[in-house]
């Protein structure tokens, strides 16, 4: 092979490397300059909602809402009566433990706590502890499912890919919003092929592809509890709710006395 064709086959496969990574490069900038909508959260229909609960798992389960709220020496898990704010039936953790995220996956309930590090797993129809995992994370703050995997938040700009059977992680993803990483990500909820989740202190819930992390969009709702409701102790919006049986999505926030039925305007 003469000089002159193993230059020209070398070049040629330079241009090819060179090729695969400027495409690469150039999806990857794509994803990360996809600038998120805008959407205003609008309460259609409002509800009470216990102003003793520092919210922070909220879903429904064949049509059913129930909560996870925090706090040392408060956390509680609760069966809620949508239409009077008050709890079906309840049960309290340990003075020890910290409740975070909720969520239920075939018969089971996951319930995260904040740093000790305990996932707890109860019989949803009978709400009897079955049995707990360790968090492999350092915090729990919220949880999810796609229906095949348990999908949690740890306060950093992470969401963990999470077996069921075992709380092994299977996979991650980093969120991004408008290219830049977004941290204290919060409240979790799987709805139609996306995660929504709260980012915590701020009054607005970002809606995330689960493939990319890329924030396809932001959901303004700073003026979703009017002032008069506001008290000292009322605190940040957090709790995010989608119930199948109506297409309906539920908010709501930590010592809130409403939860509200919401839709999205441009």
């Amino acid at each position: 092979m003469t000089v002159t064709r193993i230059n020209t086959l070398f070049f040629i496969r330079i241009l090819a490397i060179a090729l695969a990574v400027g495409i690469s490069c150039q999806n990857s900038t794509f994803a990360q300059s996809i600038k998120a909508q805008r959407y205003i959260c609008k309460a259609v229909e409002s509800f009470p909602h216990d102003v003793n609960s520092y919210t922070q798992g909220l879903f429904f389960h064949n049509g059913q809402l129930y909560e996870s709220a925090g706090q040392y020496r408060q956390s509680s898990f609760r069966k809620v009566d949508i239409t009077k704010g008050t709890a079906l039936q309840s049960f309290r953790f340990p003075d020890k433990y910290f409740a975070e995220g909720s969520v239920v996956l075939g018969n089971n309930l996951y319930i995260l706590t904040w740093m000790e590090r305990v996932v707890f797993v109860y019989d949803i129809k009978t709400l009897k502890p079955v049995k707990q995992f360790f968090n492999p994370f350092a915090e729990g703050w919220g949880l999810t499912t796609d229906g095949k995997q348990l999908i949690m938040s740890d306060g950093s700009s992470n969401l963990y890919f999470m077996d069921p059977l075992t709380f092994v992680e299977k996979g991650r993803i980093k969120v991004k919003l408008n290219g830049k990483e977004l941290t204290q990500l919060n409240e979790l909820e799987y709805i139609k092929g996306e995660i929504w989740a709260n980012v915590y202190t701020e009054d607005y819930i970002v809606i995330i592809n689960p493939k990319t992390g890329v924030v396809r969009a932001i959901v303004d709702c700073k003026n979703l509890l009017p002032r008069s409701m506001r008290t000292q102790r009322t605190d940040v919006l957090n709790g995010i709710a989608y119930n199948p049986q109506n297409d309906q999505i539920y908010v709501t926030g930590k010592y809130w006395p409403k939860l509200f039925r919401i839709s999205l305007t441009k």
